[in-house]
């Protein structure tokens, strides 16, 4: 099942095209311990950021590497921000959740099932 499932978020990357991205700004690289790297990400705050291309009328996360529907993966995924790591976390059980949906269907493509 974990194939099945891994492969419907490599398939798919609805997610990364469809919400904004923000984060608090200790997570960029160039802040102790942070990771994500400082150059893909765009200030909305003093203290928070965003990655670029998510705050766009049509999103598409600049790490975003692929066709969405198609073959994905993520540019930085080592490095990727907190909002992506807790999004779907346990999609790689299969447990999807309805914001997989939502992002999915802006994108033509057909739902997941719901854990």
């Amino acid at each position: 099942m974990t194939d099945r499932l891994h492969n419907a978020c490599l398939s798919c990357g609805a997610c990364c095209a469809a919400f904004r991205v923000t984060f608090h700004r200790s997570e960029l690289d160039c802040e102790p311990g942070g990771r994500v790297p400082e150059r893909l990400a765009d200030e909305e705050t003093a203290s928070l950021v965003r990655l670029r291309g998510t705050d766009y009328a049509r999103p598409r996360c600049i790490a975003l590497v692929g066709k969405i529907g198609e073959e994905v993966r993520c540019g930085i995924y080592e490095h990727r921000p907190s909002p992506c790591r807790e999004f779907a976390m346990r999609a790689g059980i299969g447990v999807f959740e309805e914001a997989c949906n939502r992002a999915r269907a802006q994108h033509g493509l057909p739902p997941l099932p719901l854990g």
